[in-house]
């Protein structure tokens, strides 16, 4: 019996990890082939150009600009292939429930990301993230019902951690929201408040809160996990 392909980017090894990536840019990127071929051959002729004229003798000097301009071109390739694979997963994920968790798992360590610790019965949710900038609650859904969960939710974690900054930001793309591809940036731009050895404090604190909570389901309808194959992919360029 054939085994079934592995879809877990914990598990697949590098190379499947970018194929697959590759495959779901492509999906949405129908030029994606296109723009690698071009970046490549570019950077790859510039690479040729600036190593062949740097001193050498006939065939090292050739070689030496071959190799130079391979390396040269797959860099290029490599750096055009990681934003428009994921400028094609956030277009994907964009309008599906738990899009901003998904693209919270882009953050880097330091960080630590709670998806869904409060919800409607509309699947309006509220994520939560500790890091430097303190707590972040972040909401995506219906903005006038977020207003109400997210003071709810602000008021159960001042009881808790009165003295961490807690900042609101509602993803989306209507007035005073962040667009879904902005959102890692906007979290990781909110400044250092927190200094590291009081993160743990302000976690134990966060587990005493939600020990009190009723289990939370994720909201029905298809969570992306693209986002964290794709940050594996960019890590190891």
């Amino acid at each position: 019996m054939a085994k079934a392909p592995e879809t877990d980017p914990e598990k697949m090894g590098r190379r499947q990890q970018f194929v697959e990536t590759y495959r779901m840019a492509k999906k949405t990127d129908t030029k994606l082939g296109l723009y690698l071929l071009a970046s490549f051959l570019v950077a790859g002729l510039l690479g040729f150009v600036v190593f062949y004229l740097l001193p050498g003798d006939g065939v090292i000097g050739v070689v030496i600009a071959v190799v130079g301009g391979l390396l040269f071109g797959a860099l290029a390739a490599m750096i055009v292939f990681g934003r428009r694979a994921q400028s094609a997963a956030y277009g994907q994920m964009e309008g599906q429930p738990g899009a901003a968790a998904a693209a919270l798992r882009m953050l880097r360590r330091g960080w630590k990301t709670d998806p869904v610790i409060a919800f409607t019965k509309q699947q309006d949710v509220v994520h939560r993230v500790v890091g430097p900038p303190g707590i972040v609650l972040i909401g995506e859904g219906n903005p006038n019902r977020l207003r109400q969960l997210m003071a709810s939710e602000r008021r159960k974690h001042e009881r808790v951690v009165s003295e961490t900054p807690i900042h609101e930001i509602v993803s989306g793309n209507g007035e005073g929201q962040v667009p879904l591809p902005k959102l890692v940036k906007h979290v990781t731009k909110l400044g250092r408040q927190v200094k590291p050895a009081d993160m743990t404090d302000i976690l134990n604190r966060l587990k005493a809160l939600d020990a009190n909570r009723s289990a939370i389901p994720m909201p029905k309808g298809p969570v992306p996990t693209s986002m964290k194959g794709m940050r594996q992919n960019m890590r190891g360029r």
